[in-house]
């Protein structure tokens, strides 16, 4: 088999891409479609940098912020989020964004790949822009207000994947290796604080208005929009190929069933709390799996394939991959997790009225976006001089160790010590994130970035979306086992008839969470379709409907909970650094340029990369 490579440069511990999974043109020539850096006086890298990180940071931020926002958006369309059956499109209009990024980031990073990465992630900013306009202006109620807003946020997620999975190309393409850690690093640690961020800001407009969520990336968008047409230039040769149909259509049923299957598994099923045993849920969790399975297998064989399998022949990409995807799992549902006990214990137990909590839950989360803000440039900075392997690897140590300190806090803590603890797990994620993607993006062969970036984000989105679903099930048992006694009890004491408390106690735990997150009195909630509370004394009415009561009753079941998803987080984090340490030692890539000089005289016998 005809190889090229480049043996004057030859990287220890390397592993071999075959050659099958490029383009003739890249065998006969590495060069071909390479990013060749700019100069260190031209200003256009900066303009990427600084581009792209406005677009990680308004992506992300829409990704969190209908969450704070919902109890808002579901009263604007005259819709109660925790009536029968509308938990659904509670869960779809937080899920569905993150669903549709995991599943076509791949496809579009590597029509960027093909087409241009600069002309999708364009395309992108229209796409967004337009999309984000028309959830403004929704026309309907009810019902059909909240399924038009699940559709155009579906819309807007395909174009913020345009944007995502090609971002980080662009910036791999514009910075020579040297400053690529500390590029990547600002641009990660944008996009992870965003979903922070969303938090804070959806709380701040939906006190204003609910349609403000929405209207906030126009402005935004119409500038990114301009701003990339006038200034973004294709600096990497698009190389055109087939498109893999086969692998596209493979790649969407099965992920699109399993995190959808994972999405109705956190509902009730039956007379269960969670629907793990729906056949439904069963069917698309296993359907799902063995799909994922058959697209392995059929990229493979393709000539041109969506997925280059290939790349994770090269230890540092598998490696990055690998623990990106565990340490998403371990952070992705820690948001949720927060806000809940923050709205619905502790803010209500230091005076908080319940409609404002959800609000303060963001600004008290502060401590944990300040960490990732405060590690993630300089461990980027950092990991270019020293390697990847050692920021990363302690990043999520670290993480593990914030874990492991929450999970030890008593419910109604100091808010010190908690804001310590949340600003340690944001200061290890910062350190991991900006390593460990600049080691991803480093180490793929120049023509297979936009692939490459789509398939880094295939894992860190999927990992959001599973762990939403595991830490929620997690928490979810952990509730029932304790919260149905605890509730019935509670109530019982203060004069609620046993047949209306034994039926609250058994709703299933998930309405009383999503309670809590979207700000609502759980307890008036629940009681309100009874009418119990007019026919109870004014004493005992206030008790239930007050800030203490909820707050704690739920205290110790919750405590249960926390342990168990906590513990899990902690697991994850660790297993995270161990398969960090695989990435091999660090090392200096050679720059594009010196590749493409090398490889002019097209007497080389082999391509390497080094793991």
């Amino acid at each position: 088999m005809l190889q090229v490579g480049l043996m004057s440069r030859r990287r220890p511990e390397a592993d071999q891409i075959p050659v099958t999974s490029t383009p003739a043109r890249a065998r006969l020539d590495p060069g071909a479609g390479l990013a060749r850096p700019a100069p260190p006086y031209d200003r256009y890298k900066w303009v990427a940098l600084s581009n792209t990180t406005l677009t990680m940071l308004m992506a992300t931020i829409d990704g969190s912020i209908v969450i704070i926002a919902m109890p808002a958006i579901f009263r604007g369309i005259h819709l109660s989020p925790l009536a029968p059956g509308n938990i659904t499109y509670v869960l779809w209009m937080i899920m569905g964004y993150l669903l549709v990024q995991a599943v076509l980031v791949v496809t579009l990073g590597r029509l960027g790949d093909m087409y241009g990465r600069v002309k999708i992630y364009n395309l992108g900013f229209v796409v967004f822009t337009l999309a984000s306009i028309a959830l403004s202006f929704d026309p309907f109620t009810g019902g059909h207000g909240a399924l038009w807003l699940i559709v155009w946020r579906v819309v807007q997620a395909f174009g913020g994947a345009m944007l995502i999975s090609n971002s980080a190309a662009i910036l791999t393409d514009a910075f020579p290796a040297n400053q690529r850690g500390m590029a990547l690093g600002i641009n990660q640690i944008a996009g992870i604080s965003g979903q922070f961020i969303g938090l804070l800001l959806g709380g701040l407009l939906a006190a204003w208005d609910w349609r403000s969520v929405f209207w906030i990336n126009v402005p935004i968008g119409v500038f990114g929009t301009v701003w990339a047409y006038r200034s973004l230039r294709e600096i990497a040769t698009t190389r055109r190929a087939r498109i893999d149909w086969v692998g596209n259509v493979l790649f969407a049923v099965g992920a699109t069933s399993l995190l959808a299957a994972i999405t109705y598994g956190i509902q009730p099923y039956g007379g269960h709390s969670t629907g793990w045993t729906s056949p439904v849920v069963l069917a698309g969790l296993i359907g799902g799996a063995t799909v994922l399975v058959l697209f392995g297998i059929v990229e493979t064989r393709i000539a041109e394939p969506m997925f280059q399998m290939g790349l994770f022949k090269i230890r540092a990409f598998a490696a990055g991959n690998a623990a990106s995807l565990l340490g998403s799992i371990a952070r992705g549902g820690l948001q949720f997790m927060l806000v809940i006990w923050l709205a619905g214990i502790w803010l209500p137990l230091h005076g908080y009225d319940f409609t404002v909590t959800p609000l303060w839950a963001g600004i008290y989360m502060l401590p944990l976006t300040a960490g990732f803000l405060i590690a993630g440039p300089v461990s980027g900075y950092l990991s270019d001089r020293y390697g990847s392997r050692i920021f990363a690897t302690s990043g999520l140590l670290l993480a593990a160790c914030g874990f492991t300190g929450l999970m030890l806090l008593p419910v109604n803590f100091p808010y010190w010590a908690f804001a310590l603890l949340i600003l340690c797990n944001g200061l290890g994620s910062g350190l991991f994130a900006s390593p460990n993607t600049s080691s991803i993006m480093g180490s793929v062969p120049p023509w297979h970035r936009g692939a490459a970036s789509g398939m880094r984000s295939v894992f860190q989105n999927s990992g959001m979306s599973l762990s939403i679903g595991i830490f929620f099930s997690l928490m979810i048992a952990g509730l029932a086992n304790t919260l149905p006694r605890t509730l019935s009890a509670g109530l019982r004491a203060q004069g609620v008839p046993a047949g209306v408390a034994a039926h609250i106690a058994s709703l299933p735990p998930v309405s009383t969470l999503f309670s809590a997150l979207l700000g609502y009195n759980p307890v008036k909630s629940m009681l309100a379709p009874s009418g119990t509370l007019a026919t109870l004394p004014a004493r005992n009415a206030a008790v239930l409907t007050g800030r203490q009561f909820f707050p704690n009753l739920i205290a110790s079941p919750f405590h249960h909970g926390l342990i168990i998803v906590f513990t899990a987080a902690v697991a994850m984090s660790i297993a995270g650094a161990a398969v960090s340490l695989l990435r091999g030692r660090p090392y200096q890539q050679p720059d594009d340029e010196a590749l493409e000089s090398d490889s002019s005289d097209g007497a080389v016998a082999s391509v390497r990369l080094r793991g």
